[in-house]
């Protein structure tokens, strides 16, 4: 397996996507990531509200851990991009907070 780079998703239910936003935004003035549209509603596998945020290989460990520390209750799934969509949303997953159950159906 060949990890390409990490998609860490922010979870969050629409009443605290205010606090989701000011964590993205923190997070995007530390950290020159890709971080996707903050969505309100489940999109694709994820069963809430979510945001993507894209980080290289060589800065997981450094955003793991300022998530770890910031995420003002924000639930946090991360998994690999391997191309193997379903292992990477079930088989390779971490959770910083509560874990949630992914709609992988969605890759079929």
């Amino acid at each position: 397996m060949k990890i390409k780079y990490y998609h860490f998703h922010l979870y969050y239910d629409p009443q605290n996507i205010n606090v989701a936003t000011k964590v993205s935004e923190k997070l995007s003035s530390i950290f020159d990531l890709e971080i996707g549209r903050l969505w309100n509603k489940p999109v694709g596998p994820h069963p809430v509200g979510s945001c993507q945020v894209t980080v290289p290989v060589e800065l997981f460990e450094k955003v793991a851990a300022w998530f770890l520390e910031n995420r003002n209750g924000i639930d946090i799934f991360i998994h690999p991009i391997t191309g193997d969509n379903i292992a990477d949303h079930r088989d390779y997953i971490m959770w910083i907070g509560k874990s949630y159950k992914l709609n992988t159906n969605f890759f079929t």
